[in-house]
């Protein structure tokens, strides 16, 4: 059984003489960052602790890559779409560096990992000066030291911290103070044929509970209100621990933590999914009666070929005793549409699972290979053409079931995290319980604020409403 020893493993002292040296290269009187997180969540999480680093290092941050003295895009792997915006957006920056010669340029994240994008990344753009991977985020002072003073380019891959441990103690910079985001564990061991991520996060390391609850409390004593647990597989929490901790374990301590916020989850499975873990959110204080859990496929063959380790009643039978244990449970999901070798016929199971569920809203995707996966070279006859009908036809299901699931909110009066400033001037926007949007009028203070409102119009996968503000403030 690996054990998960937390380590407190950065390099404190390169950090501060990088911080010396930025403060001299500076353009002004303080070096600026540009960071952008493509893809998930834990993308995001893995983008704060980076920019935790820097700012101890000095750096403030802004939103225009042009006055940056330091460029980072954290990349995602896990669609060929996000990997051919990566290699644009970094293409542009030639420019950028060309007018400013002393802007430090560099990639991290999943696909980094990958040792046919850090070759194409090392022969076709000699601008980018730093490149690591999702490993190494703890080395990443003395790696930027490095890229600063060696010279020479700076690349680091996994394989270089192949004990893959939990490394507790990094400098965190959250970018919201109302949502925030809580990593449980790292990493997958499932392998469906169609993923990458397991070769680009490693297998499955799960923080101790102890450190997961002290930065829990933490960002609850904080002011925290939406605070999200992340992992690649959340269910299989705890099981590499010395002593394991079931995930509905975890969730029932956190659940104790005094305070006022919502806890969500996310990524399940369904082949570890449980009655303990449908019991746990249906008796929980705090924990959101939303539940995303990706079926990816309505039909069994499929399923078998995606290597998920479920079947199509398997997955319907957890709904269904979700569904009675938690009436008002909203249900998310992802889809792969056209995989490998998938019929028309093998396709509309996929829809009649959609109709029978009745999710609230549903992450889509038309199948991408991904190089080293066992999809990737698996027979696909169904020309692109013929997938984006099905895939069109699809979201038309999908977006008729939201719609009456909206329409059934109206009138009803829903407790909403007031999150931020709408769109349109004197206008909020906020989330249900069940992770729905509400657009309404009213005062920024209540940013920050579980707050009633009553929902008066359903516009697709949005709904409108009216704050009850002759009730109190905070609900």
């Amino acid at each position: 059984m690996q054990e998960n020893k937390p380590t407190l493993s950065y390099n404190a002292a390169a950090m501060e003489e990088a911080a010396q040296i930025m403060q001299i290269r500076a353009r002004g009187e303080r070096p600026l960052a540009f960071v952008h997180s493509y893809g998930c969540q834990q993308n995001v999480a893995d983008g704060e602790k980076i920019k935790g680093f820097l700012e101890q290092m000095g750096f403030s941050f802004t939103q225009e890559a042009e006055e940056a003295d330091f460029i980072l895009f954290n990349t995602c792997a896990v669609r060929e779409h996000a990997e051919d915006r990566v290699f644009g957006n970094v293409g542009a920056l030639k420019n950028i560096k060309r007018r400013h010669p002393s802007v430090i340029i560099a990639l991290c994240g999943c696909m980094m990992e990958q040792p046919h994008v850090a070759q194409r990344i090392q022969r076709s753009y000699p601008y980018v000066s730093l490149v690591f991977g999702t490993h190494v985020i703890h080395r990443f002072p003395e790696l930027f030291l490095q890229a600063l003073t060696s010279g020479h380019r700076v690349f680091s891959r996994g394989e270089e911290d192949e004990d893959h441990q939990i490394h507790e103690g990094l400098p965190i910079h959250r970018d919201g103070s109302v949502k925030a985001w809580v990593t449980v564990m790292y990493g997958c061991n499932n392998f469906c044929s169609y993923c990458i991520v397991p070769y680009v996060r490693g297998r499955e390391r799960s923080r101790s509970p102890e450190a997961i609850q002290e930065e829990f409390e933490g960002l609850v004593r904080a002011g925290y209100k939406d605070i999200t647990l992340l992992g690649q597989n959340v269910n299989s929490y705890g099981k590499t621990l010395p002593s394991p901790v079931s995930f509905a374990e975890l969730l029932r301590r956190l659940d104790q933590v005094p305070g006022d916020y919502r806890i969500r989850f996310m990524t399940s499975h369904p082949k570890d999914a449980t009655h303990e873990l449908i019991d746990t959110i249906a008796s929980g204080t705090h924990i959101s009666h939303h539940l995303h859990l990706p079926f990816q496929s309505g039909n069994d063959r499929i399923l078998q070929e995606m290597n998920r380790h479920y079947d199509r009643e398997k997955y319907l039978s957890l709904i269904r005793y979700a569904k009675e244990k938690i009436p008002d449970l909203s249900l998310t999901s992802d889809v792969i549409v056209g995989f490998p070798g998938e019929t028309y016929e093998e396709f509309l199971d996929t829809v009649s699972l959609i109709r029978e569920v009745g999710f609230t809203s549903l992450f889509t995707f038309i199948f991408s290979p991904r190089q080293g996966t066992r999809a990737a070279s698996m027979p696909d006859p169904v020309p692109a053409e013929e997938k984006s009908r099905w895939f069109q036809e699809l979201c038309a299901v999908q977006e008729e079931i939201a719609a009456a699931r909206c329409q059934a909110a109206v009138g009803t009066v829903q407790r909403v995290l007031v999150e931020e400033e709408g769109k349109y001037k004197g206008m909020l926007a906020g989330r249900t319980d069940g992770n729905v949007i509400v657009d309404f009028p009213g005062p920024a203070s209540l940013i920050g604020s579980f707050v009633p409102v009553k929902i008066t119009q359903a516009r697709n996968w949005i709904l409108t409403g009216e704050w009850l503000s002759g009730g109190n403030k905070e609900i």
